[in-house]
């Protein structure tokens, strides 16, 4: 049973949280996590950044479902890397619904946590 909820969101079972492909995290929260299962969880501070790659099995939760319940958790960026389309789209949490923005190709992303980041859609599917 979980210690508390907020919006469906158990703030104390690891089954009801999420774990990105990628987070982005301080050093801070880094250190935090060494003793335990990298959850994000509701009462702590978000990560600075997610990124969730897709595949057809995940197409319709990382565009939708987890689009959702990233914002909840307050997540400045969320980042879709979807190999399938060749693009990237970057969500940015503005007043608490995120705003996309769809880069392809040669297309430089502009991050707003990140601003120096100098990368493009085909620099990061490709690793």
């Amino acid at each position: 049973m979980p210690l508390a909820s907020y919006g469906g969101w158990a703030i104390d079972r690891w089954d009801t949280v999420r774990i990105p492909d990628l987070s982005v995290l301080t050093l801070e929260q880094w250190d935090s996590l060494q003793s335990r299962e990298a959850v994000i969880r509701l009462n702590e501070p978000p990560p600075l950044l997610v990124v969730e790659v897709v595949s057809e099995s995940t197409k319709s939760t990382d565009y939708r479902a987890k689009r959702a319940e990233y914002s909840v958790l307050d997540i400045p960026e969320y980042w879709i890397a979807d190999p399938l389309l060749n693009q990237l789209t970057i969500c940015t949490l503005l007043e608490g619904w995120y705003e996309a923005t769809v880069y392809k190709g040669q297309d430089a992303i502009m991050s707003p946590v990140f601003p120096a980041i100098a990368l493009t859609v085909e620099n990061i599917l490709q690793g």
